[in-house]
């Protein structure tokens, strides 16, 4: 029997919150070597948007894409792996924290590059499309990268070719330190609005209220119209960059984050539930998360040998001192 969508989406924001915290710990110990872009606080857009989604419909997030990853469904226990650098990751360690991908269940990779998911997934989407399939894309990004040549391309090439994509502005108020009122001129939504592509605002701290609006968008992508533009309002609660947890920059003053931290995806998608119906959810998540620590510290480290493998879809094999 189906899981109610109350609880699927209560599961998915809890995994995705307990997921970052466990890293966070394993960021702290050394067992995750170069620090994350912790997703705490943006849960609910995560799991809202591929709440909405089938199976065989793609994504591509951003370099702070843990929940988009697990939220698409790939396993966290290689996910955590991945972070860790060991062979038994989604990517055998060399993906890492800023580019996990997992084909399999539609991730197209997260990427460090800011705005690139939406060549990616306009591209990937289009292909698809030639082929004869239905499938839909989801593009997300930050608002640091409404400013990214590369992002509006992506727009008049979907909004020419009616490329099926929903492009999903996560706005957390701020590109790096950045406030997004000193970076965007104009609006976040008036950038999509201007190729002709319909955009829409919602609340990105209320999970069913991102699944409903995304629904709608890409039950009309599919169905041929074009692409749409959702500006999720969010927060992050944590650092940009564990880095910060080490040289506490002064940008947010505490105020604000409580402010931010007062509306918690986690705790607004709990609410809808019986108490002993999230007590058991938080006792699974706790059991699978435990695991996925064990599996991750287990995995064997990349044989050095091995640096130049995988490089090409082709399966060639690059040497050493090749150029």
């Amino acid at each position: 029997m189906a899981e109610p969508e109350a609880v699927r989406l209560y599961r998915t924001v809890r995994l995705i919150r307990r997921f970052e915290e466990r890293a966070i710990d394993l960021v702290r110990s050394g067992a995750i070597v170069g620090g994350i872009h912790p997703y705490l606080g943006q849960e609910g857009v995560a799991a809202g948007v591929c709440g909405a989604l089938r199976a065989d419909d793609i994504v591509a997030g951003t370099h702070r894409g843990h929940g988009h990853v697990l939220a698409k469904g790939a396993d966290p226990a290689r996910m955590l792996a991945e972070l860790c650098g060991r062979e038994n990751g989604l990517n055998r360690g060399r993906g890492g924290s800023m580019h996990a991908a997992d084909f399999g269940v539609g991730v197209y990779g997260a990427n460090a590059i800011v705005g690139a998911s939406g060549a990616i997934v306009t591209g990937a989407v289009w292909a698809l499309r030639r082929r004869g399939g239905d499938q839909v894309g989801v593009s997300f990004f930050g608002d640091g990268a409404v400013n990214e040549g590369m992002l509006l391309e992506a727009f008049n090439l979907a909004a020419l070719w009616r490329v099926p994509v929903l492009f999903v502005c996560e706005n957390n108020g701020y590109a790096t330190t950045m406030p997004v009122d000193g970076a965007v001129a104009g609006t976040i939504t008036g950038r999509a609005e201007a190729f002709g592509i319909r955009a829409s605002v919602v609340d990105g701290q209320d999970p069913e209220a991102v699944r409903d609006v995304t629904a709608a968008a890409v039950a009309r992508a599919r169905a041929g119209g074009g692409p749409e533009l959702v500006e999720a309002r969010t927060y992050r609660f944590d650092a940009h960059h564990t880095f910060e947890h080490a040289v506490r920059l002064d940008y947010r003053d505490a105020d604000e984050v409580a402010r931010g931290r007062s509306r918690d995806p986690v705790a607004i998608q709990g609410d809808r539930l019986a108490a002993d119906v999230r007590d058991r959810v938080d006792a699974e998540v706790e059991a699978l998360l435990a695991g996925a620590v064990e599996f991750a510290l287990a995995g064997p480290e990349p044989d050095p040998a091995g640096a130049l493998d995988h490089l090409y879809a082709s399966g060639l094999v690059a040497r050493a001192g090749s150029h």
